[in-house]
């Protein structure tokens, strides 16, 4: 018999965890290969399954055991309700849920499950799995490190910040988020040892993640991402469970008791498994029973798996590749055993995917090489030399007068990564900025993302455009974005990590790329009409504001033109046509153009009696080196956004 001899003195082992909808594995680094952690069944796979029982909570198999006997206690499938607003449709389609009221949640923008007396949230609920996944790394390796844990790629921001808050709740230190496609890449590449060009198409329990990525000697860079944050395998048994339920005599599945509805997923879920390999599964359900084929199953899933079409169109095109450019496929999530959805991807790639390494571990195991990677542990002291560079999912700005957002950071931009763009102010004697973060593909703020929202202030008053305000933005390796504005005049700064309170509702992520193409005309003419009525107002303002302190100066019949500019300008505004109100701004500028230079000169005038030419001179190029510093910034910021 053999002995492990464990050394108090050694060092915490870095882990990799797979916080996945339907299993959560972890995985660590031995012997320089990557290996996932199994129980004492010899399962590596740990249910996504957490049930509060009056007597303490329990994890795992246990758990989804109790699932229809007590289904209002027993949380499933918890990653789909992570950074989920309360109040959304969705929210209450997930599952046989008790919500918190209004009066029972400190935050309505957060969902809250009410089990028993307790109130727990998504983020409560992931601590229970990643502690029960700690607790298994430790009775492997004694001693855990600190730990990478997986998201998909296009969790937006609030669901990121969830996991994270949710590893640190469970005694976690969190090294890094790394996305899902990127850690099932790592595995695969690092594994075969192979260069090229690769698409990863990722379809696990509650989320779907496409990306193309190319592997050259150790660097992993993300070309582009895509995907539905709410598509995946539920998806399939929730469609075969409707039909069950119809079968078992319920219409009407919101009249269903909680506890058949999560029998008749369970029940989907055991058939949709069966299917992989069988034409044909049985199941029970109440008094009823009955028997799917695959190809009413494969009917049933069409719809279903076609929603990730579109995605894999659009994450190619953003690479600027097509299909027959790719090295392979790789498929990564257990959604992905299912024979219509090789089926379908073998189809639009024209390729046979790649699946040798297990979809439901390559992630766990992509994860546990990043984590001994960041820990500088056997991978790093083997000589492995690997670079990972990954993208931001939707592009992130400001919102701007008129409503117009100032994309900062474009989608599918390498990270980490960072940006600045400058402001300046609308009106006069203005004393504070307000900064509008957004994420989106839209032209107009109302239709991308809000952010967040904070105010600078405690600047000292100045004509409009006076005032200088420079925003960094700057997206770490984790996907999350902290921003920072500074008011260059006055020195007044402030900084904020965006944490939203809540994330995208159902297909909310995919629509902002679809309505980005689909209303790309609309949106241009109404950025344009919005700048047009911005730059209109602006001048109607000045105008006025110089007929009323420089009225001696105005010629004969000089007000009537003017007055008559501007109440065409007025006008204009009111039928909000874009190219009618840029021509009477024109208007209203040639018949005060003269007026104007009266004003400007005799402003010189006054401003330089008295004073000396040097001094004067001085002035002038001091003025010109600062007029050319910020014009080299504005070519600088376009720089990167190209």
């Amino acid at each position: 018999m053999l002995f492990e001899i464990f050394d108090p003195k050694a060092r915490p082992r870095p882990i990799g965890i797979d916080l996945g909808t339907t299993n959560s594995l972890v995985a660590f680094v031995r012997e320089g290969r990557p290996v996932c952690v199994t129980d004492c069944n010899g399962k590596a796979l740990l249910p996504s399954v957490v049930y509060y029982a009056e007597q303490g909570v329990v994890v795992g198999e246990p758990a989804r055991q109790t699932a229809s006997e007590h289904p209002r206690e027993t949380i499933v499938s918890v990653k789909r309700f992570m950074g989920r607003d309360a109040d959304d449709p969705e929210t209450r389609r997930l599952g046989p849920y008790e919500f918190a009221k209004a009066d029972e949640a400190p935050n309505r923008r957060v969902v809250h499950f009410k089990v028993h007396d307790q109130i727990v949230t998504p983020v409560e609920v992931s601590a229970e799995i990643l502690r029960a996944l700690r607790d298994l790394a430790k009775d492997e390796l004694r001693t855990v490190g600190p730990a990478v844990i997986t998201v998909p790629a296009y969790f937006d921001d609030a669901q990121r910040q969830a996991t994270k808050d949710a590893g640190r709740l469970a005694g976690l230190e969190v090294l890094r988020l790394l996305n899902e496609p990127t850690a099932a890449a790592l595995a695969y590449g690092l594994d075969k040892k192979q260069n090229g060009l690769f698409l990863v198409y990722d379809l696990g329990g509650g989320t779907f993640d496409v990306t193309v990525l190319s592997l050259e000697e150790g660097v992993f860079q993300v070309k582009s991402t895509g995907g539905d944050s709410a598509l995946g395998g539920d998806d399939l048994d929730r469609a075969l469970a409707h039909v069950m339920l119809a079968k078992a005599g319920v219409d009407d599945v919101a009249t269903a008791s909680p506890s058949l509805v999560r029998a008749a997923l369970d029940e989907a879920r055991k058939a949709k498994h069966a299917l992989t390999d069988a034409p044909q599964a049985t199941w029970a359900l109440a008094d009823a029973k009955g028997s799917v084929s695959r190809e009413e199953f494969d009917a049933l899933a069409k719809p279903i798996v076609d929603r990730t079409v579109t995605p894999v169109r659009r994450a190619l095109r953003d690479a600027g590749v097509v299909a027959a450019d790719l090295d392979g496929v790789i498929l990564v999530g257990g959604a992905t055993r299912t024979p219509i959805v090789r089926r379908t991807v073998k189809e639009l790639l024209g390729k046979e995917p790649l699946a040798d390494i297990d979809p439901d571990e390559v992630v766990a195991l992509g994860a546990a090489v990043q984590a001994d990677l960041l820990a500088g542990e056997q991978l790093a002291n083997a000589g492995e030399d690997v670079l990972l560079l990954d993208v931001v999912p939707l592009s992130l700005g400001v919102e701007t007068m008129g409503g117009i957002v100032d994309k900062i950071i474009p989608r599918n931009t390498t990270t980490p990564t960072g940006a600045r763009a400058s402001f300046t102010t609308y009106a006069d004697n203005q004393t504070g900025f307000e900064i509008h973060v957004v994420q989106g593909e839209r032209e107009l703020a109302g239709d991308c993302r809000s952010l967040a929202r904070f105010t600078l202030k405690g600047i000292p008053p100045m004509p409009a455009g006076m005032a200088r305000l420079d925003v960094t933005f700057k997206v770490d390796a984790d996907g999350l974005l902290h921003v920072h504005a500074l008011e260059t005049t006055t020195g007044k700064e402030q900084s904020v990590e965006v944490r939203p309170t809540y994330g995208l509702s159902e297909e909310e992520m995919e629509d902002m790329l679809l309505d980005a193409l689909d209303h790309g005309e609309d949106d241009m003419h109404a950025r344009l009409l919005a700048q047009a009525r911005v730059e209109a107002e602006r001048v109607l303002l000045a105008t006025r504001k110089s007929l009323a302190t420089g009225a001696d100066m105005l010629e004969h019949g000089e007000h009537a033109r003017i007055g008559a500019a501007l109440e065409a300008l007025d006008a204009a505004l009111k039928k909000g046509d874009a190219n009618a109100i840029r021509s009477r701004v024109d208007d209203l500028d040639r018949a005060s153009t003269p007026f104007a230079a009266r004003r400007m000169n005799d402003a010189i005038a006054k401003a330089i009696a008295g004073r000396a030419v040097g001094d004067i001179e001085h002035e002038v190029e001091r003025a010109k080196g600062v007029d050319a510093h910020v014009a080299q910034h504005e070519k600088n910021r376009e720089g990167k956004k190209d």
